[in-house]
């Protein structure tokens, strides 16, 4: 099965992380689309989940919100 990303891409998380050799601007991009995910796609997924399956909603909650 392949893998499939949650929130930040390969290229995204070499970008972040600092082990790609790229240009700040393509850093600032990555940061960018990421934080778009964060407050579009990530919160129209958690009312679905709130709406449609909590069991899942609260799998999520363990693993952002753990200690």
């Amino acid at each position: 099965m392949a893998k499939s990303r949650a929130l930040i891409t390969d290229t995204e998380r070499e970008r972040l992380s600092g082990d790609a050799d790229v240009e700040d601007q393509k850093r600032y991009v990555a940061v960018s689309r990421v934080r778009r995910r964060i407050q579009n796609e990530l919160a129209e997924d958690v009312e679905l989940l709130a709406e449609h399956r909590p069991d899942l909603l609260a799998e999520l909650r363990d693993v952002v919100c753990e200690k």
